[in-house]
């Protein structure tokens, strides 16, 4: 499983290089990424962190077609400021997310830690959802979640996992800092 999960990391590291960048290759690349954690978590009986790679698959597709805009690059995504109002109303679909999602993992799964996991995929959620429409406020909310995640697999023996979203952190600070600079940058 190590090498599969080396794979899925390096895989990772280079898709959210790549959105740093604005690169739209960073969706079909992340694609592959999510697909092979999926099985991977589903294995260490991380039901809910299984559960969002699904749900990144499904993101890696909306964010390629948000990126790109087939035909209509006029209408193609540009950085922007989530406004402060939407910001909440995300913020508290995560926290809702997380309590229904952890419910349901302590009380019917044998899942690993299943209220972490489930904050975690509530709030990576919102985070991957804000990247797909490229709001600045996706990287400090994934600094944030990508702290926390380090631990949960070091907690899980998943080291490569963990040191993938070590240089996650890292990458997610300089995407801030990339995107604050974009002279495209759209204010709400």
């Amino acid at each position: 499983m190590s090498g599969l999960e080396l794979i899925a990391a390096v895989l990772g590291v280079t898709a959210v290089w790549l959105t740093v960048k604005q690169n739209a290759w960073c969706w079909p690349i992340g694609l592959v990424m999510v697909l092979i954690y999926g099985w991977l978590f589903y294995e260490v009986k991380l039901y809910s962190g299984m559960l969002l790679q699904l749900a990144y698959a499904l993101l890696q597709l909306y964010g390629w077609w948000q990126w790109k805009r087939p035909g209509r690059t006029e209408d193609a995504r540009q950085v922007s400021r989530l406004p402060g109002p939407a910001l909440f109303t995300s913020l508290a679909a995560g926290v809702c997310l997380s309590v229904v999602l952890g419910a349901a993992m302590a009380n019917w799964t044998d899942a690993a830690l299943p209220w972490l996991d489930a904050t975690l995929t509530g709030f990576s959620l919102v985070a991957q959802l804000w990247m797909a429409q490229k709001r600045l406020q996706c990287w400090p909310l994934w600094v944030a979640v990508d702290i926390v995640y380090v631990g949960l697999y070091l907690h899980q023996q998943l080291y490569f996992t963990a040191g993938f979203f070590a240089v996650l952190t890292l990458i997610a600070v300089r995407g801030w800092l990339e995107w604050r600079r974009d002279p495209a940058l759209v204010q709400p």
